[in-house]
């Protein structure tokens, strides 16, 4: 297949949408299935996919329409039910499945959903393989030729769940977080039975919020990227419960962040710090390599300089990450090493022999291990040995992705900006992948503010909005990331 091709359904972590409009009605979720499964049908006969969802009210549509062109193309169909993103992936590995499947939007509203696939490795598709699926969705169904002509099974998997949550136990053997309190923040989404089950199990006295979904309310004033907005909501009840901090989870659980009991945010960024300092105490660290995204704050890249850890760079997306650790893999044949990388939005791969994808229940239980044996009395102790820059990253909802470097009112303003602020260190501009927004990420030296950073950052990004014709008065939100909470929104 050639490599040139444009995607036009497939983005960087899968299909997404608002659900009712087109591509996640259920006719062309239907010719997807049929599509993905005549796909794999050509190199492993009735392959075995499958298939898990969060707890979205559009989730069991979309999984029935899924496994109906599935089941049609003669593939074996294991329906797990509502399981995280990352139990998916760990089962296909577990089950030896060729593909899975999770009907999931993460960390976005409820009235959108997606549709991610995962390889029989456990890793996103290439974008080989979904060009591929894609060029058979312009064909009618009745016109396209199954190798088999045998219909598919479904099998009941609810109850392999148990597997997921016995693994994430049975890792760490001989551990107890014993004398722990913990409020779970379970986002009303695919962590709401796993996260209580998985702490309490390993000795944690666990204080559970947002963990009874109705359908409707996953993400809804809750979850990893509401608390990133608002830390202050999440820190009161740590109070209240007398608890060590707070663990929060996104709509699929593959993110994870953490308020201490100070209030502070402890995300992405300084999980890596962390846990690369405790994977090195252990001999564990994979290369001695941390990988992050662009969107990293500066202060990260230093701390490993004077920490003598290397420190890979990759656009946005937890698949480049992925790569770049895959890579470090093939480099070593050292044992029982792990793959540390991930996003500042709490997105941690730890990559071994097993894991392939982020998780945020996983990480959760490493970060604890690295607090519990770092001597410090308290996780905002821990968490101040990493300084991070002034950042703020704004997000602004467009209605067309126009090039940007064809817009020269936003080149323009750009350029002023850079003039003007000459402490700036990182300017990042771009569209997100998985949604019709532009992202901007600012950062510099401790010359300018997080309010300042704001200010700026918001009038680029309105005059984005105005060169791609988005109403006045659309969606713009600025979030600090250095400390956590939102400075503006629209």
């Amino acid at each position: 297949m050639p490599t040139n091709l444009k995607r036009h359904y497939f983005g960087t972590d899968g299909i997404r949408g608002k659900v009712g409009e087109f591509p996640l009605v259920p006719h062309f979720v239907t010719h997807l299935g049929f599509a993905a499964g005549i796909v794999l049908s050509r190199t492993v006969n009735q392959p075995t996919f499958v298939i898990g969802r969060d707890t979205r009210q559009s989730g069991e549509m979309l999984q029935s329409a899924l496994t109906t062109g599935l089941l049609a193309s003669g593939a074996t169909v294991v329906d797990l039910g509502v399981m995280t993103t990352p139990g998916v992936a760990f089962m296909v590995r577990k089950i030896n499945a060729e593909a899975g499947v999770v009907i999931s939007a993460s960390h976005n509203p409820v009235e959108e959903n997606g549709i991610k696939f995962f390889n029989a490795e456990a890793l996103k598709l290439s974008e080989d393989v979904e060009l591929e699926i894609e060029s058979l969705l312009n064909e009618p169904m009745d016109q396209l030729d199954s190798e088999t002509k045998d219909y598919g099974r479904r099998i009941d998997g609810s109850d392999m769940r148990e597997l997921y949550v016995n693994n994430l136990v049975d890792e760490h053997n001989g551990f107890s977080m014993d004398g722990l309190r913990l409020v779970l923040d379970c986002a009303n989404g695919a962590a709401s039975w796993y996260a209580p089950q998985v702490f309490s199990r390993l000795g944690a006295d666990v204080v559970v919020i947002h963990a009874s979904p109705t359908g409707k309310n996953i993400n809804e004033h809750a979850g990893s990227e509401h608390v990133r907005r608002q830390p202050e909501d999440l820190h009161t009840l740590i109070e209240k419960f007398d608890a060590n901090f707070g663990i929060v989870f996104d709509g699929d659980a593959d993110r994870v962040i953490f308020v201490d009991e100070a209030g502070n945010l402890v995300d992405g960024d300084h999980m890596l710090a962390i846990l690369a300092d405790y994977f090195v105490s252990e001999g564990r660290l994979l290369g001695n390599t941390v990988v992050s995204t662009t969107m990293r704050n500066g202060a990260l890249v230093k701390y490993f300089a004077d920490r003598k850890i290397d420190f890979t760079e990759t656009p946005v997306g937890d698949k480049y990450v992925m790569s770049e650790l895959i890579g470090l893999k093939h480099q070593t044949d050292r044992p029982n090493q792990i793959g540390l990388g991930g996003e500042q939005s709490g997105h941690i791969i730890l990559m071994d022999e097993t894991h392939a994808t982020g998780d945020g229940l996983r990480s959760a239980i490493y970060l604890i291990r690295a607090f519990m044996s770092s001597g410090k009395s308290t996780l905002a102790e821990l968490a101040d040995s990493i300084h991070k820059y002034p950042q703020v990253i704004a997000s602004a909802v467009v209605a067309q992705k126009t090039d940007l470097d064809q817009l020269e009112q936003v080149t323009a303003l750009r350029e002023e900006l850079e003039r003007t602020l000459p402490g700036l260190t990182r300017l990042n501009l771009r569209y997100s992948g998985t949604e019709p927004k532009v992202r901007l990420m600012l950062e510099a030296d401790n010359r300018h503010t997080e309010d300042e950073l704001a200010q700026k950052a918001f009038t680029l990004c309105s005059a984005v909005q105005s060169a791609t014709g988005t109403p006045e008065g659309s969606f713009l939100e600025v979030l600090n990331v250095t400390r956590g909470g939102l400075v503006a929104r629209v």
